[in-house]
């Protein structure tokens, strides 16, 4: 993870591409969600997946963070959540890879659901693919796991404080918008399967050569949709 924010910080040029891809997805995945989006219950669920783990911005200082108050996160929290925090930031590492290396196979600056469809193919890492839905699904369901816990909700509570003094706040935030986005679902079942149904479902159709297994996320923006 820290050598693709190295890339991204060095090269202007691809952390621009990488930005308006991460642009064209976010709206892929808000079209593809807008049914959950419009529940107030998932509301924030569907932010934090899209900005915070299935998106591309650059979390430099997050990572940053992350690597420096290990140490002190397990002290003060229980081992289960310091493995989700892991494979929270393995879910979003393989998704800065996964678009950093389908930029090699898309058209510079611009392009449609086709031609996504063939770079995907073209980069043919669909373990990869499958390994990302299933971080997902894994990462969800433990965070819905936690909040239902009021002594991990306390410690993360106590930990906001001390965590912005000792300037960890960028990762302390990111730790609460995913506690606060699962608890405000009372539940996360549905939320998760849906998930993993409609992103498995879209993998199976691109690899199978449907040119256009979703709506151009540009037209539907501009629709208004």
């Amino acid at each position: 993870m820290a050598r693709i924010n190295e890339q991204r910080s060095d090269n202007p040029t691809l952390g621009a591409a990488l930005e308006r891809l991460a642009r064209w997805q976010a709206r892929r995945l808000r079209a593809t969600y807008a049914d959950l989006a419009a529940q107030a219950r998932y509301v924030a669920a569907i932010r934090f997946f899209e900005r915070d783990l299935y998106g591309n911005a650059d979390f430099a200082r997050r990572d940053a963070d992350l690597a420096r108050v290990v140490p002190i996160m397990v002290r003060m929290l229980p081992e289960k959540v310091i493995d989700t925090i892991a494979h929270a930031v393995e879910l979003n590492a393989l998704s800065h890879e996964l678009d950093a290396a389908l930029l090699a196979h898309l058209p510079q600056p611009d392009f449609g659901v086709a031609d996504y469809c063939e770079a995907y193919r073209a980069l043919d890492r669909r373990g990869d693919r499958e390994r990302q839905i299933g971080l997902i699904a894994h990462v969800g369901a433990a965070l819905d796991d936690h909040v239902r816990r009021p002594l991990v909700r306390a410690a993360l509570a106590m930990m906001r404080k001390p965590a912005h003094l000792a300037g960890f706040g960028v990762l302390h935030d990111f730790l609460e918008r995913g506690f606060t986005a699962f608890r405000a679902m009372h539940g996360a079942d549905h939320f998760l399967a849906t998930i993993v149904a409609r992103e498995t479902a879209l993998l199976e159709r691109i690899v199978a050569g449907d040119p256009t297994p979703f709506p151009d996320p540009l037209a539907t923006a501009s629709s208004g949709a």
